[in-house]
């Protein structure tokens, strides 16, 4: 089973043409892809209502990332794709030659000294040119200047974006202009295996994972990166119950300022209120549940308001939030300020004391399309009591692109961890792989072991 395996690999053993190849029909095969899925999404995509539909609601797993340069990925992509045939069919490159057979031979140490400095120059163009704005804004819509301070490593910060991409790719260049001057010693070239081409692997895997590692973190709990305009809310503002806490941050300060319950929520933008919809949770849908977040709950068309509820004591009460690991038929819970339960819809009547109507509930809509609207029928009540924390959902919820990307690249970052380790160890103890003992020809006389593996015995080489 490992022959074919074995037979393509060995193709590119100390081969710089067929090396290439490879490593640019990779290059091609991913910027091929997320050309074509751009594309893909921008003919699915309706962009009608930016702040009840957008783009994460859809499902888009690309788009947010680009808007413009789909058409330059799939011109890169085929680009590659050409190169990758040219150095297929002429393979034979006399780029590196042994000087002491003058046979092409791939010198691996000076391969790597030459991707750490144009990896450190690429870095460089990018951080100079792209994040910084050097002519012109580039990631963003004016012009970054790096920052050097302690506030550089907040991931909300964009400023550090750019300060690091310089501290990257300054290190990268001096690296490679070491590498480049020095030659590593004859010890250290034969103790880790530096003219093995599976040390190369190895090595390479690092990167990989390791980025695959920081943008799973990134993009599940936020950064200036992921936007939440773009990707929507991340799971960790959601289980912090962020958006709630800053809109009635928002309407203590009106309160404050002498305005009524209505011009302190009419102040609350429909995008924040939306933001606190149960439905947004990246993680509510569980994983493996396809398509879009829209195909479990449908397209919001509007907002009914905030519902405000009392108890027959006027004590106003709240909605709790509902944890993301709860059907959605799970008991709705109303509580106190102080998070002291009042009120709930029981499962059964045994376990109906805080029932609504006991209670006697009552809920008053501010702002949005019921305006001043006053319930205090129980059934009413419940119903909004259950909208505030469900919505009309039937309980499939969807998950986020946000969610299947960190999934995705979470995954893939362990198995790539986990093939470092594999192609490391191959190389390191080639030998025991292969099956060399070095006693293999050494003959003892049977019985004369004192013990198992005593070192002591009598030996003799053949």
């Amino acid at each position: 089973m490992g022959l074919p395996w074995y037979r393509v690999h060995t193709v590119v053993l100390n081969d710089l043409g067929c090396l290439l190849f490879v490593h640019i029909m990779h290059t091609a095969l991913v910027a091929g892809w997320v050309s074509s899925m751009a594309l893909y999404e921008l003919v699915i995509f309706y962009p009608s209502d930016h702040v009840l539909d957008p783009m994460w609601r859809q499902g888009m797993f690309v788009l947010p990332f680009m808007t413009r340069v789909a058409g330059a990925h799939i011109l890169f992509s085929s680009l590659c794709f050409l190169a990758a045939i040219w150095h297929w069919v002429y393979w034979d490159l006399e780029i590196f030659c042994d000087k002491r057979t003058g046979k092409p031979s791939l010198d691996l140490p000076k391969i790597f000294e030459i991707h750490l400095f144009l990896s450190g120059v690429a870095c460089f163009g990018f951080g100079t040119f792209h994040v910084i704005g050097l002519y012109g804004p580039g990631i963003w819509v004016q012009p970054v200047n790096p920052v050097w301070g302690v506030e550089g490593f907040d991931h909300f910060v964009p400023r550090g974006i750019a300060s690091h991409h310089i501290a990257a790719r300054t290190l990268g260049i001096l690296a490679g202009l070491f590498h480049l001057s020095v030659r590593p010693p004859q010890r250290l070239y034969k103790g880790l295996r530096m003219g093995n081409i599976e040390t190369v692997l190895s090595i390479s895997i690092v990167v990989i994972f390791f980025a695959a590692f920081v943008v799973a973190e990134t993009m599940w709990y936020g950064s200036e990166t992921t936007p939440i305009k773009l990707f929507g809310p991340s799971r960790y503002q959601w289980d912090q119950g962020y958006f709630q806490q800053e809109i009635y941050r928002r309407v203590s300060a009106g309160l404050a300022e002498n305005q009524s319950l209505l011009e302190a929520w009419s102040k609350i933008p429909e995008k924040l209120a939306f933001y606190d919809y149960i439905g947004n949770d990246p993680a509510k849908g569980g994983l493996f549940k396809m398509g879009s977040m829209d195909n479990g709950d449908v397209i919001a068309v509007g907002w009914l308001g905030h519902p405000i509820f009392r108890d027959k004591d006027e004590r106003e009460l709240f909605v709790h939030c509902m944890p993301t690991f709860v059907f959605e038929t799970f008991l709705v819970v109303l509580v106190e300020g102080d998070r002291i339960v009042r009120a709930d819809t029981p499962f059964k009547r045994a376990e109906s004391k805080y029932s609504v109507e006991p209670v006697g509930v009552t809920t008053e809509f501010y702002y949005g399309e019921l305006n001043g609207v006053s319930y205090s029928d129980p059934a009413t009540v419940k119903k909004y009591a259950r909208h505030r924390a469900t919505l009309k959902s039937d309980g499939v919820f969807r998950n986020s692109s946000t969610n299947w990307f960190t999934f995705g690249h979470a995954s893939f970052a362990l198995l790539f961890f986990f093939g470092h380790i594999w192609h490391g160890a191959r190389t390191l103890f080639k030998d025991i792989f292969d099956g060399i003992d070095p006693n293999l020809d050494a003959q003892v006389e049977f019985g004369a072991f004192q013990k198992l593996g005593d070192p002591t015995t009598r030996r003799q080489v053949v």
